[in-house]
């Protein structure tokens, strides 16, 4: 793969692009069609196995029910984001042939163990998908670990080059030549990988949990209270108010690495502009053209207490760099605050789960929680992709920070903009194409006997039939 792509980029040299801004909106497309797939790639397959293992266990008929239509829709995914990631794999070469030719002996080595665990995951998919009744249950729910095992692993070699390309490290640059290239230590020695990493999977699962809980909490609202029902929508449910909170130290941790390696990204998510001791944390607002940030509201000191846990600290702004090496101060600011903020309202949800669990051993029995649900499943789609445009436009004007910047790993080559069309007819035909097969999926009718016992929204277990 990665000699393919170096290929295609020696193919198309960079040169002066007056599409350049093009070319990122045509990247930005693929990942925020690419994302959702991750997710599910990353988080899914572990909730369809878990709930096989559960209808072992337990003998109840609805969890292996469950998890046979879950597989569906797994597959159905996993098929979608086959899609979008060759598409941007190619995009890589494609439109960034300045990239891919000097940095890919650091970074190829990831991206061929990434292929490895695809084609893993492709292989035991299939394998679990299609040998329903054709193996022992034991067996079957074995072949789902592969399944689980490279889907982390694939996510695992992106997001390291991702984090490689926020703090590059582990080769030489002799002039504009890249030597002594040392992968392993690019890829595994980089202290952006493990936060970065970690928040990124936990973010799966709080996207997959929420999303998954909140199509049943839907059908919950309407009247649907059989056991089926109620199961398939708390257990996702179960494991993204256990993520959501976990999410909070998780960030912490990430913004710390941020504030380390990349001042100059935290400046702009925060919008501070002057280098501050004791620097305050501003919640909404707009940044001018004045270096200031207007209608926020500031909290003094609270920035320099979350970035470096003292409230004095120093941190550093964005006149430290010229404006011409600063990335788009509101788009990156506005993401994160989003991301904070839709974050925010999953916690809440949490805490008004896990009190009515400890106090009254029940779930909510609130429409209005059940409602936050449905709106928590998009709500933390829009939230992880908010992050990744905090990560990605955050480093901006660098591709591989403070090495190569954007406009010198871009191609020179024509066509952009009809690329950018003919990318979007083909990304709304792939989710035409995907709603109506999961459409399909949903509309097939259950086992017999499974809805027959309706259950009330009382004092059962979170996953009792």
């Amino acid at each position: 793969m990665t000699e393919i792509l170096t290929t295609i980029g020696a193919a198309f040299p960079a040169v002066d692009q007056a599409y350049l801004l093009e070319a990122r909106q045509m990247q930005a497309l693929s990942f925020a069609m690419h994302i959702p797939f991750v997710c599910f790639g990353v988080a899914f397959p572990a909730l369809v196995i878990f709930m096989e293992w559960l209808g072992q266990k337990t003998g109840q008929p609805h969890y292996t029910e469950i998890a046979r239509r879950w597989s569906k829709v797994m597959i159905t995914l996993f098929a979608a984001g086959v899609v979008t990631g060759t598409l941007l794999s190619f995009e890589l070469g494609i439109l960034w042939p300045g990239f891919m030719s000097n940095f890919g002996d650091v970074f190829g080595l990831a991206f061929g163990l990434e292929g490895f665990s695809f084609f893993i995951e492709a292989i035991f998919i299939a394998i679990y998908v299609y040998g329903w009744d054709r193996m022992s249950p034991r067996l079957h729910l074995l072949t789902g670990v592969p399944v689980i095992a490279a889907g982390i692993t694939g996510s695992l070699m992106v997001i390291a080059v991702n984090a490689w390309m926020n703090n590059p490290g582990g080769f030489d640059m002799v002039g504009n030549e890249v030597t002594d290239v040392r992968p392993w230590e690019a890829l595994f020695g980089n202290a952006n990988l493990w936060p970065q990493l970690t928040h990124m999977y936990v973010a799966a699962y709080i996207a997959v949990g929420f999303l998954m809980a909140g199509a049943y909490a839907f059908l919950w609202l309407k009247g649907r209270r059989d056991k089926y029902v109620r199961t398939a929508m708390l257990v996702p449910l179960a494991v993204a108010v256990v993520a959501a909170p976990v999410q909070l130290v998780i960030g912490d941790w990430s913004a710390k690495s941020v504030a380390e390696n990349q001042p100059i990204k935290l400046a702009a998510m925060e919008g501070l502009y002057k280098t501050t001791d004791g620097a305050p944390e501003t919640i909404g607002g707009w940044y001018t053209k004045d270096n200031k940030i207007e209608y926020g509201i500031e909290i003094p000191k609270m920035l320099s207490l979350l970035a470096y846990h003292d409230p004095n600290a120093r941190v550093q702004g964005l006149e430290t760099v010229p404006p011409e090496d600063r990335p788009p101060i509101n788009v990156v600011r506005i993401a994160f605050q989003t991301m904070v903020g839709i974050g925010t309202f999953m916690v809440l949800l949490s805490v008004w789960f896990f009190l009515s669990w400890f106090r009254k051993r029940q779930v909510p029995r609130s429409k209005w929680f059940y409602r936050g649900v449905v709106i928590a499943g998009p709500a933390a789609l829009i939230a992880t992709i908010s992050g990744w445009v905090v990560t990605e436009v955050g480093r901006q004007p660098w591709v591989v920070y403070e090495i190569l910047r954007t406009e010198a790993a871009v191609t020179g080559a024509d066509g952009i903009v009809f690329g950018f069309a003919a990318l979007a007819i083909v990304y709304s035909i792939l989710i035409a194409a995907t709603i109506w097969v999961l459409a399909k999926i949903a509309r097939k009718p259950l086992s017999p006997g499974i809805i027959d016992e309706v259950v009330s929204d009382g004092k059962e277990t979170p996953v009792a039939g």
